[in-house]
């Protein structure tokens, strides 16, 4: 009986200070055939929530619906992407056409949602010709900025070869709620970021980035969550990645930062929940 009584409490306190995955996609079509036993694998690590994260419009309904089948567990954001897909050209920028309708289902859905997202800028040369496309996709970014803020909503944001953009851009804007997931920018334009109260979120290619190592041996732990990007950026550069990999950015940070793995798992975890508050519904501290 005593036995059972430890393990119980042993349980519980790990719960308390489980991991916060705060950027994840859920919804992508890697998951379809086993979904539940990767949610299943990411509660075993220790994993207590997962901010599903969208990409498209068509990703939305999924998105929420996978939030009302695992409530308390997965927490939904909704936006629109800087890189969209064409059928007959593949990839490209946003433009101002994507947007219809996408803000109208965020404020229709906004007592479900803990952030607007995923939103923001890339400006990877094959995406983003010109300076009319960078122009075009930058009002789709201010335009959901801009929704957030009404709805006093976090904004989870995308930025890849657009460090400074990304950043200026969220400052002249006014938004103070933001997390900057796997930013591949330099530290010292993070620290700009970092200045304005911005977080950072870590993913798993850690393992394999020396950027994104010197990024957090920067950015302080107060300022950094943990995340996996999943299905992309995991430990190996192909393969799926899935939140049960989470514990590698931990360890990570941990190593980086020369502090214990409970502790950036703490003190993340209270960060997530800090600029998330509706997660605190379901979390506590």
């Amino acid at each position: 009986m005593q036995n059972k009584k430890v393990i119980k409490t042993f349980y519980f306190n790990f719960k308390m200070s489980g991991f916060i995955d705060g950027h994840c996609h859920l919804s992508a079509s890697e998951f379809d055939q086993d979904f539940e036993e990767v949610i299943q694998r990411a509660k075993e690590v220790g994993v207590d929530g997962i901010v599903a994260v969208t990409e498209f419009k068509e990703d939305f309904d999924k998105v929420l619906a996978l939030s009302e089948e695992h409530p308390g567990f997965v927490f939904p954001c909704l936006g629109l992407h800087p890189v969209q897909v064409d059928k007959v050209n593949g990839q490209r920028a946003a433009c101002l056409k994507d947007l219809e309708g996408v803000c109208d289902v965020i404020t229709k859905n906004v007592n479900k949602l803990v952030a607007v997202g995923e939103i923001g800028l890339d400006f990877t040369p094959w995406y983003c010709k010109t300076k009319e496309q960078r122009d075009e996709q930058r009002q789709v970014f201010v335009q959901q900025i801009q929704l957030a803020k009404q709805l006093d909503l976090p904004v989870n944001v995308h930025s890849r070869s657009a460090g400074r953009p990304t950043v200026n851009i969220l400052k002249e804007q006014g938004a103070t709620k933001v997390l900057l997931h796997a930013f591949d920018g330099k530290p010292s334009v993070a620290m700009l970021g970092v200045e304005c109260g911005f977080y950072f979120s870590v993913p798993p290619s850690i393992i394999r980035s020396d950027q994104k190592q010197r990024l957090v041996s920067k950015i302080p732990l107060e300022n950094l969550l943990l995340e996996t990007d999943a299905p992309a950026l995991g430990p190996e550069k192909e393969g799926r990645n899935e939140p049960s990999n989470i514990s590698i950015s931990c360890e990570w940070v941990a190593k980086i930062k020369n502090v214990t793995t409970d502790e950036v798992r703490r003190q993340t975890r209270i960060n997530a929940l800090k600029l998330f508050p509706k997660l605190t519904q379901f979390l506590k501290p």
